[in-house]
């Protein structure tokens, strides 16, 4: 996993991170460090929040586009952005829960509800996306 901190990430005004993440454990490992950084620290149910988005996100990325081309992680005062940018230019898309356990279902209903702001912003033709998610810090 390549990584990159800047110097802010210890100021309490703004902070970011940016990796390349190849399983979702890496990207949780890394939101952790980044949250924990912070000052002043986000409250524990944000941190769950963070993590739980970060998690999904980068599983959906492997699982449906193959790889993780960045995982940015920006806060201000005000919130907390996470965006995980794949190869594919394939939109997400919702589908049924498959309640057996089987093919899952439940990763992109669950994001929707966790970020106060979600976009989707497409790459050049051809070159991918990125999936832009905030909540209030």
């Amino acid at each position: 996993m390549q990584s990159l901190v800047t110097p802010e990430g210890h100021t309490g005004r703004s902070a970011q991170h940016t990796c390349r993440p190849l399983r979702p454990d890496q990207a949780r490992d890394a939101a952790t460090k980044f949250l924990t950084a912070l000052d002043p620290p986000p409250p524990e149910g944000t941190v769950q929040n963070v993590l739980l988005l970060v998690s999904e996100l980068v599983t959906n990325a492997l699982r449906h586009a193959g790889a993780v081309t960045s995982l940015k992680l920006r806060a201000d005062r005000a919130r907390i952005q996470v965006t995980v940018e794949d190869p594919s230019p394939a939109q997400p898309r919702g589908r049924t829960p498959d309640w057996t356990g089987c093919t899952g279902g439940f990763g992109w209903p669950m994001i929707q509800r966790l970020a106060q702001s979600l976009t989707i912003v497409p790459a050049r033709p051809g070159a991918g996306k990125a999936i832009i998610a905030a909540l209030p810090r």
